[in-house]
């Protein structure tokens, strides 16, 4: 096959060429950034939280309408724990001001030294009386779980007291002291203050998601204080890991267990880390079906063009495709003909498809603090375009190469 004669045919013709490569490119450049947007959002929020057995996990929120002295709120603390590690079924139970993906808690800076200039890093911050290690089943990579000795009873009320130890997890150690291999032992202060409060760091988990689950690393910056809280705060949450297979039936006898257990009005409430999950999510899974019936219907515009510009030159042609066949012009001929012509275009509007989504991929690495775009999905998009290009314009092809000479070079 000559490529001159194909080349001359659409210098002739430009505009539809030039439309069909345009469009190749456009579509090309929005599919591979947003195919790699879809993968990076698929794998965010597909990312272990640190929590072993998460459909196993459930919370118990507890709210009371009598606040009571400091003395009674931790009585009443230690009893509906109890109440709930007593439920046939319970594997463990611990208290914590904040569950994990609920997009509700505290966070604090962390520093590595007293009086430094920034922060060394934003954390999420578990405060329990319990062990969270445990309910959890959170990976200790280093260090150990905390001692009952170490837990503070603290009134948040007129205490300013502050644990004294620290559980932090890998991503915020290796944040907090880059390049170091072991933590154990070394300080951290909350704040970046003279006189803030400083902790020891006696363990490393592997990993445990901060309450909002953010998509940088940051979403795994989380340590875990020692402490039972009073004063202020009029609700408890608790976590509560359950037998495999057995979490939607607890949930319900944990919820009658505390409501019967108490004469006074209790607001009580069930929700599942699985439901944190996919409700933090909700708007990442949004987005990543957006994006993909974007890409299907670029794709579906891109192939009617191809097919719309084919028919045409195929009805323009007829005349000279007859003269081919009278020539002895075989079907295979006139069909790789078009084929080829197809090819050429498609292969143009690649090419300047791969420089425009380079370019819109730098633009969302700027604005956006994404990734750069990995030369697979431009390699991906190219042989979809290219199968996408041949696909569309083989119907229009075919009935080229099967004009009869007669019909073809008849006057109308």
């Amino acid at each position: 096959m000559e490529i001159r004669p194909i080349l001359s045919a659409l210098m002739r013709n430009k505009t539809g060429a030039v439309l069909v490569a345009v469009q190749v490119a456009i579509s090309l450049a929005i599919l591979a950034n947003a195919l790699y947007i879809v993968n990076l959002r698929q794998a965010i929020a597909a990312r272990p939280t640190g929590v072993a057995a998460e459909n196993d996990i459930f919370y118990v929120k507890v709210q009371s309408m009598e606040k009571g002295s400091p003395q009674r709120q931790i009585a009443e603390q230690k009893r509906q724990a109890a109440i709930l590690r007593a439920v046939p079924g319970v594997l463990s139970v611990a208290q914590t001001t904040q569950a994990v993906l609920s997009r509700s808690g505290s966070s604090t800076n962390v520093a590595a030294k007293r009086g430094q200039a920034a922060a060394s890093a934003g954390t999420s911050m578990y405060v329990t009386p319990d062990s969270l290690v445990t309910t959890y089943g959170l990976k200790l990579v280093e260090g150990r779980d905390f001692h009952p000795d170490e837990v503070l009873e603290i009134n948040e009320d007129v205490d300013q007291s502050f644990p004294k130890v620290v559980i932090v997890t890998r991503a915020a150690a290796q944040k907090i002291w880059p390049g170091e291999t072991s933590f154990v032992g070394k300080p951290l202060f909350n704040g970046t203050g003279d006189n803030d409060d400083e902790m020891r760091v006696i363990g490393v988990v592997e990993r445990l998601q901060t309450q909002t689950g953010q998509v940088s690393a940051q979403g795994e910056y989380s340590i875990i204080l020692p402490a039972r809280l009073t004063g202020g705060r009029d609700s408890l949450l608790f976590a509560v890991r359950a037998e495999p297979g057995q979490r939607d039936r607890l949930m319900k006898e944990a919820e009658q267990a505390i409501r019967t257990s108490s004469s006074e009005r209790l607001l009580v409430r069930t929700d599942t880390l699985e439901q944190h999950r996919k409700t933090r999510y909700l708007a990442d899974q949004g987005l990543s079906w957006m994006l993909i019936a974007v890409s299907t219907l670029l794709l579906l515009v891109t192939a009617s063009g191809i097919v719309g510009i084919a028919s045409l030159w195929v009805s323009q042609r007829r005349k000279q495709i007859g003269v081919r066949r009278a020539l002895g012009a075989r079907r295979i001929d006139i069909l790789r003909y078009f084929l080829t012509e197809n090819f050429m275009i498609t292969s143009v509007g690649v090419a300047a498809g791969v420089l425009l989504a380079l370019g819109l991929n730098q633009l969302l690495v700027s604005q956006l603090e994404m990734a750069r775009l990995p030369p697979g999905y431009l390699l991906a998009g190219a042989l979809v375009f290219w199968l996408l290009g041949v696909g569309a314009v083989y119907g229009p092809a075919w009935r080229a190469a099967s004009i009869s000479p007669a019909t073809a070079t008849r006057s109308t």
